[in-house]
């Protein structure tokens, strides 16, 4: 039996019953193909559900406001995912008539939607012969070839992908791309994969040479940037001061607590006697309410603090555009993660 044919055999009894595979609805497919980028099923599979019965097409979704888009997202991370889903929608409605595109080519072209992404979404909705290169894939590819380039280097991109489409089975396409991703995330996992009850064990050359687990190599990611918030509650009848992040940083447009940031940890003394709070806050000294908590993002991690404090807020809503928010409709702002965690057990 070829490689292709073991692997569609595995998965013929170990396929798993995901909803987007009851359908060859591209716009649906597209719609758990982005939403479980970088994101476990386990996680994903509740927000496919509450977007799909929210916006049961793609002119619904082209429709709706970023707003309410991005607080439906809220606590999946990697926000650009959701605001490019929203581009993309306008542009399947403006250039394609609502008809969501198919075809390798044309699905290229939507926002957010890389080289796997269209793979996936042609083939599983069409059929089309365009292999899958996920994390799995490479897992499953580089073990059972010995392939020690990086996945992530140039050279390793170009063997993978062209090893890809030599593996695709043109018959099944759509399905051997869902059995390979399978076959990587339930057999030949990260860690401690299945080896000894493996189709491909006596041909697998990491299995053989002792290297399962060296393969994939990958080239190691650049050292994470600290950044040091400092959040600031302030209530008043109801109500609780909230600022809108700008364009160009992490969490853009979402909505947090007023926040200054310092360029390394500092305490409560070092905080109060900095010009910008004092600018704000004068003489009054804030209170912790939390501790410092850590956020990892790609490439960053915030270290966050959060303080109440008491002062006389007319001047400071004109000074930086801050806008009171009735606790009853915190739930209403799209929040990111570390904020709506903290609403979530504070209020």
């Amino acid at each position: 039996m070829s490689f292709s044919q073991r692997i569609l055999g595995w998965y013929a009894t170990h396929k798993r019953a995901l909803p987007w595979r009851e359908t060859k609805n591209p716009y649906i497919i597209w719609l758990s193909e982005i939403i479980l980028q970088q994101t476990r099923i386990e996680q994903g599979t509740p927000y496919f559900h509450r977007f799909l019965e929210s916006y049961p097409n793609v002119t619904k979704f082209a429709e709706a406001e970023e707003s309410e888009i991005l607080r439906l997202w809220q606590g999946l991370g990697y926000y650009s995912r959701a605001r490019n889903m929203h581009k993309a929608s306008k542009q399947v409605v403006n250039l394609h008539s609502g008809e969501f595109p198919t075809t390798y080519t044309d699905l290229l072209r939507l926002p957010g939607v890389g080289e796997y992404t269209a793979a996936a979404i042609s083939s599983f909705s069409s059929n089309h012969p365009h292999a899958v290169l996920d994390g799995n894939v490479f897992r499953v590819l580089s073990r059972y070839f010995g392939i020690d380039e990086p996945i992530n280097s140039t050279q390793g991109k170009k063997i993978f992908t062209q090893l890809a489409d030599e593996m695709l089975d043109r018959d099944h396409p759509s399905e051997y791309n869902q059995a390979i991703m399978d076959f990587g995330s339930l057999q030949c996992k990260p860690k401690n994969p299945r080896c000894e009850e493996c189709v491909l064990r006596l041909d697998c050359r990491a299995y053989g040479d002792g290297l399962v687990e060296k393969l994939p190599r990958k080239i190691k990611a650049k050292k994470s940037k600290d950044r040091y918030f400092h959040y600031f509650v302030l209530e008043a009848g109801g109500e609780v001061l909230m600022s809108q992040r700008s364009e160009g940083d992490v969490w853009a447009n979402l909505y947090e607590f007023p926040m200054l940031e310092t360029a390394k940890e500092i305490n409560v003394a070092e905080l109060v006697q900095l010009p910008e709070y004092r600018e704000l806050f004068g003489e009054n000294e804030p209170k912790m309410i939390q501790g410092q908590v850590k956020h990892i993002l790609s490439h960053q991690n915030i270290y966050a603090k959060f303080y109440k404090i008491d002062v006389d807020n007319s001047e400071l809503v004109k000074k930086r555009n801050w806008n009171y928010c009735l606790l009853e409709n915190l739930d209403k702002l799209a929040k990111h993660k570390l904020i709506s965690s903290f609403v979530e057990h504070y209020f």
